[in-house]
């Protein structure tokens, strides 16, 4: 059983900090809600780690926005809906393609300064986009460059307080409204945190897996204070694999960006054949979900571990001007992406699904929001389109800011009181659960996933449900029940989906069943399992 709270709480005798705003977690989200949330109100910023680590620190492709004259809102619409796979919200999609170009202009006001050409905004093309409308920064360093302006700017505002090495345990709530959050200090004493408005930006569940794109901090912690909190949480079965992670012995799995491909670059397998071709009609430039099984199926046909990327066609002048930080890091390791075929496979990258959200980014949840990775807003469907994530954080940023000025303030601390067990765990290193945890879901919840394997999965991750029985006390042990909440509820959630949609495999089910599965599977901690049919797209 997943209890409400995982440490003791008592409020009537806790140390108290007040705040008009809450924003957790420090990446384009996180961010961008506290500036914009600063022109009227003092705003605590509390990241677990520092401003300068998050997602958005290492996203390479861009930020997609309709800035040239050749491109539409209507076109951006249609390629996000093509790779939601039927269940995008129509409406949120709207907000997004319709407001992503001021949230850009936003970005530029504050100091972000995107690639230009000939004086113009420099834009490209990425996988399943129609059009030329990612704008990117130093070549391949646009997360970078973003979070740079930004953390610049929120450390320079009077009216924000930024707390580094934070940890948020839980969320205080009362009949159904948040009030604030539990916070546990570096020194490991606890504070409680009250504002009118608490912002969740925590980012995603890259560390569900063994293999991912994501910084260790990815832990889900959002999703799951979240849904203990009494939050809907909706699709977590949608996992998005990036296609193309360097698989090299010593290296992470560094993204290698899909604007490489976006650029020419050609997959091949290891016995050297291009074989996009057999898989889908845009080739490398197929939806992410498609391009990440194709990948898959060739490893498994030619009995290997990576297939190649081949940039080799491009000249190194301009494999050097465009992706910088993709040669160089490769380069530390003997590879050269303009003369070497780079070998590569699918690694964990995004979570479409998170905490359900209205169009103003608040949650089922009174006075508690959600933006970026950690919400479901509508924007990805079943897939997220190719950069798609950072326009999606500034657009229903600047929507909750709007939102919070309607709110009154919180003028009375509420009596919650809370005790857990206070029996020791037992002895065992969290380092080696969570590596267990890992490659449960890679083995049984990854790319490809089957009835017995999910049902195998959840029986092992539901082996661990007894650490809450337990008293737990430091960072890493909150991470792994976070980790553990998440793992449960996207196994669960992909046993039940019956269907093949999006970043959801069912070898078992490999079609996609509109009749019956055109709707989301929702989580509830106090009303259980739920589903939500969408209207027509």
């Amino acid at each position: 059983m997943i209890p409400r709270y995982l440490v003791d709480i008592d409020l009537s005798a806790a140390s108290v900090k007040q705040a008009e705003v809450i924003v957790i977690g420090a990446g384009i989200a996180g961010l961008f809600t506290a500036i914009r949330a600063a022109e009227t109100d003092k705003v605590l910023l509390i990241t677990k780690k520092s401003l300068l680590e998050s997602n958005t620190r290492y996203a390479q492709g861009g930020i997609a926005a309709v800035i040239s004259e050749k491109d539409s809102p209507e076109y951006h619409r249609q390629d996000t809906l093509i790779a939601g796979a039927g269940l995008c919200d129509p409406e949120a999609v709207n907000v997004l393609v319709h407001e992503g170009p001021e949230g850009v202009r936003d970005l530029i006001r504050m100091g972000t300064q995107f690639d230009l050409e000939n004086g113009e905004l420099a834009l490209t093309k990425e996988g399943a986009h129609s059009q030329r409308r990612i704008l990117h920064a130093n070549g391949d360093a646009t997360g970078y460059e973003i979070v740079r302006a930004l953390s610049d700017k929120a450390l320079q505002h009077p009216n924000i307080e930024v707390w580094d090495d934070h940890f948020v345990i839980d969320l205080i709530t009362q009949d159904g409204e948040c009030y604030g959050v539990w916070v546990q200090k570096p020194d490991g004493s606890k504070v409680y945190v009250q504002g009118k408005a608490t912002v969740l930006c925590t980012g995603g569940t890259g560390q569900l897996y063994r293999y991912t794109t994501n910084p260790v901090i990815a832990t889900g912690d959002g999703i799951a204070i979240a849904y203990r909190a009494g939050a809907v949480i909706r699709d977590m079965e949608f996992i998005q694999f990036h296609p193309t992670a360097l698989v090299y012995p010593g290296a992470p799995r560094f993204l290698i960006s899909e604007a490489v491909r976006g650029e020419g670059a050609v997959l091949r397998n290891i016995n050297g054949e291009r074989f996009m071709e057999r898989y889908h009609h845009q080739l490398e430039l197929a939806p992410r979900d498609i391009v990440a099984r194709a990948i898959v199926s060739e490893i498994e046909k030619t009995n290997s571990t990576f297939v190649f990327l081949d940039f080799t066609h491009e000249s190194e002048e301009k494999v050097k001007a465009r992706f910088p930080t993709i040669y160089e890091f490769c380069l530390n390791y003997g590879l050269d992406l303009s003369s070497d075929w780079i070998p590569v496979a699918p690694a964990a990258h995004y979570m479409m699904g998170g905490v359900k959200t209205d169009l103003h980014g608040e949650t089922s949840v009174k006075r508690l929001f959600a933006c970026g990775e950690v919400s479901s807003t509508g924007v990805h469907g079943a897939n997220r389109l190719a950069s798609n994530s950072l326009s999606e954080a500034i657009v229903f940023g600047r929507r909750i800011v709007e939102r919070i000025k309607e709110l009154e303030p919180v003028n009375r601390i509420p009596d919650v009181r809370f005790a857990n067990p206070d029996r020791e765990l037992p002895i065992r290193p969290f380092i080696e659960r969570r590596l267990k945890l890992q490659k449960i879901m890679l083995r049984y919840a990854g790319v490809t996933r089957t009835s017995t394997g999910l049902q195998k999965g959840y029986e092992e991750l539901s082996k661990q449900i007894h650490i809450f029985d337990y008293r737990l006390t430091k960072r890493e042990e909150y991470e792994f029940a976070n980790l553990l909440v998440c793992s449960l509820l996207a196994t669960k959630a992909a046993l039940l989906r019956e269907e093949s949609r999006g970043g959801h495999f069912r070898e078992d089910f490999p079609e996609k069943d509109d009749l019956v599965w055109r709707k989301h599977i929702l989580f509830s901690h106090t009303d259980g399992i739920l589903e939500e049919r969408i209207g027509d797209v």
